[in-house]
């Protein structure tokens, strides 16, 4: 069962994604993780830390755990 991590947006990046999680401490360090580690989305290989998110969208990180976009309830 994959985490949800909720966003209260219509989409987020993934480099912004990755620091919601507390995956990475700062939006900076996004380019550096996605070169060290493999991160899929929705079964696909990304790189690209502007890759656009939406809700449902499921993010698995090699060696840290899988994820899932979920819309925050106002």
């Amino acid at each position: 069962m994959p985490e949800i991590i909720e966003i209260d947006t219509q989409e987020i990046t993934l480099g912004q994604f990755l620091k919601l999680a507390n995956i990475i401490d700062s939006g900076g360090m996004a380019k550096i993780f996605l070169k060290e580690f493999n991160v899929y989305v929705n079964g696909e290989l990304d790189d690209r830390r502007g890759r656009k998110l939406k809700v449902n969208d499921v993010i698995e990180v090699e060696e840290v755990g899988t994820f899932q976009v979920g819309q925050a309830s106002n």
